[in-house]
């Protein structure tokens, strides 16, 4: 697989580039500019490991098409990132082919630290209905970063999906392609009693069925197994608030443990 990394200008001038066999590194020493974008390009489809800033820990993924673009964060968008992210006049990035061993293996099919509003080739990818204000600290995204401090709210590392108090409320992960699972982990915010929290939550998997969960006032992970199915979506919904004073429930961190499909 040629990979091949770039940071263009707002007008799209290549500021720098670096391509490589199977793993590419690009050292840019500059600033970052509000309009500035990162940018992967691979020769197939597949499986890669991203460490697009040295402050977020690197994450595999799977690039259904050649190109992953990710906008530098500016403003309020840099709100659910580290303070040290993007920051600096020197960066160090890097990509590589997953081996097949980690492809291989049963992990978190939902983790996504590089997922965006924007992002439609890189997977997992997460959208939902309602977002909380529209700000960055409570986008669906932050349901798939693998942040799970979850006693306060509101600024990273507390980054949430926030529902903006929609009972209708329904978030979904697509795999980008055939995927096998068999557990589902929740991590509810616990910042009490300013949230609230749901005592039951269902799951419709992209084969038709559903399934419910009862959950319990906790910050702890809480996992149910499932009964191992092949699916390229699931979708969480029907979300019901505890009788609870707080108007404000909210979800750190989903997790879909499994196995991709040979």
């Amino acid at each position: 697989m040629e990979l091949t990394l770039k940071v263009l200008g707002v007008n799209g001038t290549v500021l720098a580039s670096a391509t490589g066999k199977d793993e590419v590194f690009l050292v840019y020493r500059q600033d970052y500019r509000e309009g500035d974008r990162i940018v992967v390009l691979a020769s197939e489809p597949g499986h890669v490991v991203l460490a697009l800033d040295d402050t977020i820990g690197s994450a595999a993924a799977y690039l259904k098409s050649p190109c992953y673009s990710l906008k530098v964060p500016f403003g309020d968008k840099r709100a659910c990132y580290s303070p040290r992210a993007f920051q600096g006049d020197i960066h160090r990035l890097h990509v590589r082919k997953a081996r097949p061993d980690e492809i291989a293996s049963r992990r978190n099919l939902a983790l996504n630290p590089w997922d965006d509003h924007a992002n439609t080739t890189l997977f997992p990818h997460v959208k939902a209905n309602a977002e909380t204000r529209g700000e960055a600290v409570f986008a669906a995204r932050n349901a798939i970063d693998g942040e799970k401090a979850n006693d306060n709210h509101g600024f990273w590392p507390y980054t949430s999906w926030g529902i903006n108090r929609n009972p209708e409320a329904a978030l979904t992960v697509g795999f980008g392609r055939q995927v096998r699972i068999d557990e589902v982990v929740f991590y509810l915010r616990a910042d009490f009693p300013h949230d609230s929290w749901w005592k039951k939550a269902s799951i419709t998997f992209s084969d038709g069925e559903t399934a419910c969960f009862p959950l319990a006032k906790s910050g702890a992970g809480q996992s149910f197994s499932i009964r191992p199915r092949t699916v390229e979506w699931i979708r969480l919904h029907s979300l019901v608030k505890a009788e609870d004073p707080s108007f404000f429930p909210a979800l750190t961190q989903i997790e879909v443990w499994g196995r991709d499909v040979d």
